[in-house]
């Protein structure tokens, strides 16, 4: 059994410094893959789009800039507020989203409690499987 915590939130697809369209969103994390985010964009289609990459970039990218490739995320300000840009890039095309840092804070404290940093590999019960696996 696995624990999941999700947040709804509205992020900001940024067309131009003076542009952007609202995208709504669901951050996603498991325990049964405790190394990762997931950010679903709903998007008038058929299948959402969906994205993974590393916790430990967006725990940083709150307070840093980090990443490179494909995802990079960094802190900034928007209509005087905290903000988290993020730069996604896919052979399909490129995005810069923007969500409210509070909100994305207030989510990544979630599921620092649920798994602590240091400790994912333990949600993965590597060790049990080998300890049952050596014991045959």
């Amino acid at each position: 059994m696995y624990t999941v915590v999700e947040r709804e939130l509205e992020l900001r697809l940024v067309l131009s410094p003076e542009r952007g369209v609202t995208v709504p969103a669901r951050l996603g994390y498991r325990t049964d893959d405790p190394y990762a985010v997931h950010i679903t964009f709903h998007i008038n289609s058929p299948c959402p789009v969906c994205w993974t990459f590393a916790r430990d970039l967006l725990v940083e990218g709150v307070s840093r800039p980090c990443g490179q490739g494909d995802v990079r995320v960094w802190p900034s300000t928007s209509e005087g507020r905290g903000a988290v840009l993020m730069a996604l890039s896919s052979p399909d095309g490129d995005a810069l989203l923007e969500a409210p840092a509070a909100q994305v804070s207030a989510w990544l404290e979630r599921t620092l409690r649920v798994v602590p940093p240091g400790t994912e590999g333990e949600q993965l019960g590597i060790d049990d499987g080998l300890a049952q696996l050596l014991a045959q």
